[in-house]
C-alpha cells in the first residue's frame, strides 16, 4: 500500500521559513523522482521543485534562491525548506512520487503566509 504523508505546513509571516516533510511508504523510495507541487484556490497545480533519484534538483523560477529540496533515502523522506516566504507562496503543497509511469500523491499540507 503506497502512502505519501506531508507535514510541516502552517501559518507563517512574510519573510519567515517553514520546512515541509513527505514520508513515503510502500515504494522503493530511492528509485523515485520526488516532487513538490502547490495549488492555490482558482489556480492550476504547479511544480515547485523536484529531485531525481540521483539527487539532482530542479526549481520553478518563482522559488529559485528561496526554496531547497532534499531527500534522505534512509528515512524515505523528501523535504522542502522554504525561506523568505511571500504571500503568493500561500497554497496547499502536495508531495509527488513518480517512476516508470507510476505516479503517487500525498494528501497535501496547507501553507499560509500572512501578517
Amino acid at each position: 500500500q503506497v502512502q505519501l504523508v506531508e507535514s510541516g505546513g502552517g501559518l507563517v509571516q512574510p519573510g519567515g521559513s517553514l520546512r515541509l516533510s513527505c514520508a513515503a511508504s510502500g515504494i522503493i523510495f530511492s528509485i523515485y523522482t520526488m516532487g513538490w507541487y502547490r495549488q492555490a484556490p482558482g489556480n492550476q497545480r504547479e511544480l515547485v521543485a523536484l529531485i531525481t533519484s540521483g539527487g539532482s534538483p530542479n526549481y520553478a523560477d518563482s522559488v529559485k534562491g528561496r526554496f531547497t529540496i532534499s531527500r534522505d533515502n534512509a528515512k524515505n523522506t523528501v523535504y522542502l525548506q522554504m525561506n523568505s516566504l511571500k504571500p503568493e507562496d500561500t497554497a496547499v503543497y502536495y508531495c509527488n512520487a513518480i517512476n516508470r509511469g507510476r505516479d503517487y500523491w500525498g494528501q497535501g499540507t496547507q501553507v499560509t503566509v500572512s501578517s
